[in-house]
């Protein structure tokens, strides 16, 4: 602009302009984003953009970042003015928010968390804080972010680089899935020990006390290091990242899950406990006959371990995610097991004989049976899916 005279004009607009060009200040999307929105959509993950641009922007960006939205912009200023029941429907309904000022963003995020949703909230401004702070997880950039979104945040990526988000969803669900196996396995390797030590004793069985505590023990010292090395170190199965996030309200286990696990203690014990009378039926003493039950027992634990890796996946899928903690502790298990039944010492004190390799195969037959017909429910379980 430029002006002849000595007075410079009261208004702006009175300079004489002369147009040399634009100016143009752009904040470009991160390079991997759109591969990371699509996993996150893979995932069953809703996304929602709240920002302080324009609506024009907004959508421009959001084409780019491959964001999926199929209704129009809000602007905050309608969020400030509608009732709590409107924005609630609006948030759970819509996309993209726009010219949204940190307490409009709030409302957004309360309102999401009404809907029963579990929010995660990204950020890295100073008007981003409230929200980061009241969603149930907030992640702040740790290059570009400002210290109070850090501070309000409950995780906070370090290098900017938002891949991590689908390394922590990931991880997070691994971690998840492995505390259910282990739980699960925990139940259903419990109810044989309960009922082989328990009901031949009230039932008036011929040997009420087919195990003793030494051999309780030793179950206790396979199942301590199976259900808590051994499954967190499970590799993460693949269709983990395609299922849908759990709901807030959903328990742990659900009844389903329950009855599963406890159905497979219960098949285990009409294992054990057939062992125990088709052993008698054999005329086999009380050394024979805890033998086997026990042979039968450490048979079903170790084909437990390997066939609850995978609820969905068969026994030899699974084989092909590598767990050498698993091999490892099943080694111990038998090789421990043939010590105690072929060591005269160890025969002894644990009040058992030597098996036939006939008796050993009948122990490992009936083990399997009560054990691996939960792959004939895994079979149908995944025919009904993919149907």
């Amino acid at each position: 602009a430029s002006f002849p005279g000595r007075e410079f004009p009261k208004d702006q607009k009175n300079f004489e302009f002369e147009f040399l060009g634009f100016t143009v200040f752009y904040d470009p999307p991160k390079r991997n984003i759109r591969e990371v929105f699509q996993k996150i959509y893979q995932a069953g993950i809703k996304v929602k953009v709240i920002t302080g641009d324009n609506a024009d922007t907004t959508k421009a960006i959001a084409l780019q970042a491959g964001v999926i939205n199929t209704t129009p912009p809000v602007n905050g200023s309608e969020i400030n003015k509608a009732p709590n029941d409107q924005i609630k429907k609006v948030a759970h309904s819509h996309t993209l928010f726009t010219r949204m000022f940190p307490e409009v963003k709030l409302k957004v995020v309360n309102a999401l968390k009404q809907n029963g949703e579990v929010v995660a909230m990204l950020g890295d401004g100073v008007n981003d804080a409230p929200a980061l702070k009241a969603a149930h997880i907030g992640v702040a950039m740790g290059t570009k972010g400002t210290e109070i979104a850090k501070a309000a945040s409950s995780l906070v990526i370090t290098n900017d680089d938002l891949g991590k988000l689908i390394t922590g969803i990931a991880e997070g669900r691994r971690i998840y899935t492995n505390l259910k196996k282990a739980i699960q396995y925990i139940i259903s390797i419990h109810i044989p020990i309960i009922l082989t030590v328990s009901l031949p004793l009230f039932l008036g069985w011929a040997y009420p006390n087919i195990f003793t505590p030494v051999h309780v023990i030793f179950l206790e010292l396979i199942m301590g290091p199976t259900c808590s090395i051994v499954y967190e170190n499970e590799p993460m199965e693949r269709n983990t990242m395609l299922q849908n996030p759990r709901k807030l309200t959903d328990t742990f286990l659900n009844f389903k899950e329950l009855f599963v696990s406890i159905f497979q203690g219960l098949m285990i014990t009409a294992g054990v406990l057939f062992a125990y009378q088709h052993t008698l039926q054999e005329g086999g003493d009380e050394e024979k006959t805890r033998a086997i039950v026990f042979s039968t027992l450490i048979f079903a634990n170790v084909l437990l371990s390997f066939t609850n890796r995978s609820f969905y996946y068969s026994i030899i899928e699974s084989f092909r995610y590598r767990n050498h903690l698993l091999v490892s502790v099943t080694v111990a298990a038998l090789g421990l097991l043939f010590a105690i039944l072929f060591i005269s010492p160890l025969s002894a004190f644990f009040r058992v004989t030597s098996l036939t390799i006939g008796e050993i195969a009948f122990a490992s037959f009936v083990a399997a049976v009560s054990v691996l017909w939960f792959e004939v429910y895994k079979l149908v379980k995944r025919s009904k899916r993919e149907s």
